[in-house]
């Protein structure tokens, strides 16, 4: 492998592998967005292994790590932190929120309300952190792992269009296979301790938060061909005015994906080539991160819902539409 940490994180996938069965993709994008420090929004119904396939991932780096449920009372302060007013010496002191950890899992972050929204918002965009007027920074590995439920609407916020365009990957997942549905049985029935059974990895030597950041420069010099540079643009510049490829899917976008998407697509596809051992991307490392990429980019307009088109159907028209090098 031609970079020195490569192997090292080759092999912290595999781990997750052996803690989280199925979830393949998943697993692959955990270690993307910690390749990149690019923030992932993870959707799919209760029971599928997120917030476990997350703490798999923080277990196996030596970093810290911090859980936090969003709920509507939820307050900005409860994730930055708050001034302390001492009234024996008159000082005030930062006690810092669970943003200043490493890693952090925003558990339902749909169900926070506006406020709260925006003071992540900062953080994930600018990695600091700002009350009274006073900016921290955040820890150089920081990291933004959300969850939500694409069923349960009740007692929810729809994140805006300008923090969906933070995330760097928005990840579906779906059920597992029936024989890892199986497996995951047998791994339950197997354990002595059935609650604790899925996603605890064994004991294991952890990665370094310095390897990481190592191999994220790594990462940055990952060759993509200019070639398929002007593929990317092309792609993205498609979800704006799709029927120019696909005369059907005319009026189905209202808005389509910031130049943003651009970056994120040719970081992410850097990763993910450089996780599968190479110094260069492929077209296949594209198309298999496209709709992640995508499709929380995209708005859609009323047409779109009249022609039974989604988000990821019309991500994939394109994609079959388009020539890659």
């Amino acid at each position: 492998m031609p970079f020195p940490h490569q192997t090292e994180m080759a092999a912290l996938r595999t781990q997750l592998g052996a803690d989280i069965v199925g979830q393949s993709a998943l697993l692959d994008r955990l270690v993307i967005g910690l390749l990149t420090g690019g923030h992932l929004l993870l959707e799919g119904l209760p029971g599928l292994a997120k917030t476990t396939a997350v703490k798999a991932l923080a277990s196996r780096v030596h970093a810290s790590f911090q859980r936090v449920q969003f709920t509507p009372d939820l307050l900005p302060g409860d994730l930055t932190g708050t001034e302390v007013f001492n009234p024996a010496d008159g000082s005030v002191r930062f006690v810092r929120g669970p943003l200043f950890h490493d890693i952090v899992l925003a558990d339902e972050i749909n169900r926070a309300p506006a406020k709260v929204q925006s003071a992540l918002l900062e953080a994930m965009q600018e990695r600091q952190i700002t009350v009274g007027g006073v900016t921290h920074a955040l820890p150089p590995l920081f990291l933004v792992l959300a969850t939500q439920n694409p069923l349960e609407q009740a007692g929810t916020y729809a994140l805006p269009e300008a923090q969906l365009d933070r995330f760097l990957l928005h990840v579906r997942l779906d059920y597992p296979a029936a024989d890892e549905e199986l497996r995951i049985l047998q791994m339950h029935l197997q354990a002595s301790d059935p609650a604790r059974a899925i996603g605890q990895p064994p004991s294991a030597q952890a990665i370094d938060p310095g390897a990481v950041l190592a191999a994220r420069q790594e990462v940055l010099q990952v060759h993509v061909a200019e070639s398929l540079q002007r593929a990317i643009v092309d792609l993205v510049r498609a979800t704006r005015a799709p029927q120019q490829r696909v005369p059907r899917l005319a009026g189905t976008v209202a808005a389509g994906a910031s130049p943003r998407a651009v970056l994120s697509l040719a970081h992410a596809a850097r990763a993910l080539a450089y996780l599968r051992g190479r110094d260069f991307v492929l077209p296949d490392d594209l198309i298999a991160l496209a709709p992640d990429v995508l499709r929380h980019r995209i708005v859609l307009s009323l047409d779109a819902g009249l022609k039974d088109v989604s988000s990821d159907a019309l991500i994939a028209e394109l994609l079959a539409a388009t020539v890659w090098p």
